[in-house]
């Protein structure tokens, strides 16, 4: 009979001890791990707390979901198909994960176990890397003295000889010829040509070189983690034989600072996978790894699918009138109360 503490068992096995396992661990000085994260915006830090967020160590589990995010669509999946904990790759705060709830109300009343593992769970494989095609020389987690910073130095694996190889391999390991499929499926089917969606829209892209242009050594960063030109000038001055820059997870746009930077170094640049894609990144290995550990639970994924669609296209024709209804009768500002008027 597998219990949420056995769930947590297993998460801190995997990380190698990187889980909190009880109050005198939580303080960030005993677990490395904890880590708050702030943009300095009044009241928005949050702290990352590996391990279990909220749950009964003693309830049972027999169906665990492994997600990216945590947010109200993923409580009631889970809730509605027998789930009874979520693991979650992106910490959480209060309400702000649940739907603008508490997490004790919401999770509380359909038994839902929760637990996050983020930066405690970056570093424990090279899946990214053999993803975008090759095997690090040089790693690092803070790069720059900048928590968070992740960076890979990196020899190109045999079967890639130029970067339009490295293209292929990505959609080819994402299947992004499905997703371009459900796309075409959808807007055929709704009507509408004007959906996106994002794994098609942020897809693997050459942004400096052409598809036939050789590589052998590349720098793989990742720019929302603070990655900034200086850090590209050093390990290109540090590595001199690269040749080729890869961003994933987030990317950069036309305009941007590193591309700025990685033409007058002569490199070219491609964007590899996105964010909407981290849970075949880091999901699947997490996922299968919580499966070795507790083979008698059933281990589910829950992928995110974000769309984009026109408002004069969006919902039903009943769902269009109402929005309008709602729009024009309620939200706007009203004429003042006489007897409120300065």
């Amino acid at each position: 009979m597998t219990k949420v503490k056995d769930v947590l068992t297993a998460l801190d096995d995997l990380t190698n001890g990187r889980c909190v396992k009880g109050p005198g661990d939580w303080a960030a000085a005993n677990n490395p791990w904890v880590v708050t994260k702030s943009s300095g915006i009044p009241g928005k830090a949050i702290v990352e707390v590996p391990g279990l967020v909220f749950g009964n160590m003693e309830d049972e589990v027999h169906k665990i979901a492994v997600c990216m995010t945590l947010t109200e669509s993923v409580i009631e999946l889970a809730a509605a198909t027998g789930v009874q904990a979520i693991v979650s790759h992106h910490p959480v705060a209060d309400a702000a994960n649940s739907g603008g709830v508490l997490m004790k109300y919401y999770l509380g009343i359909y038994h839902l176990a929760h637990f996050e593992l983020h930066e405690a769970f970056h570093g424990t494989h090279p899946g990214i890397p053999w993803l975008h095609g090759h095997k690090p020389v040089f790693a690092s987690v803070h790069y720059g003295g900048i928590p968070g910073n992740i960076v890979y130095v990196g020899d190109v694996l045999p079967e890639i000889n130029t970067i339009g190889d490295l293209i292929s391999r990505l959609d080819n390991l994402m299947n992004a010829d499905m997703d371009r499929h459900m796309l075409e499926v959808e807007r055929r089917e709704r009507g509408v040509r004007e959906i996106e969606e994002t794994s098609v829209a942020a897809c693997a892209k050459i942004m400096i070189g052409k598809p036939e242009n050789p590589v052998k050594k590349v720098i793989h960063m990742f720019p929302h983690c603070g990655f900034a030109p200086e850090h590209l000038k050093k390990l290109k001055e540090d590595y001199p034989e690269v040749d080729t820059v890869i961003a994933s997870i987030s990317r950069v746009y036309p305009g941007h600072p590193l591309l700025e930077t990685a033409e007058e170094l002569g490199l070219n640049f491609v964007c590899g996978n996105s964010h909407a894609l981290e849970i075949f990144e880091n999901g699947v290995p997490l996922a299968r790894a919580l499966k070795n550990h507790l083979p008698d639970c059933e281990v589910v994924i829950f992928r995110e699918r974000q769309t984009s669609t026109p408002l004069e296209s969006f919902g039903s024709d009943g769902i269009r009138e109402y929005g309008d209804r709602i729009a024009g009768e309620y939200l706007h500002r009203k004429p003042m109360d006489v007897a409120h008027r300065p």
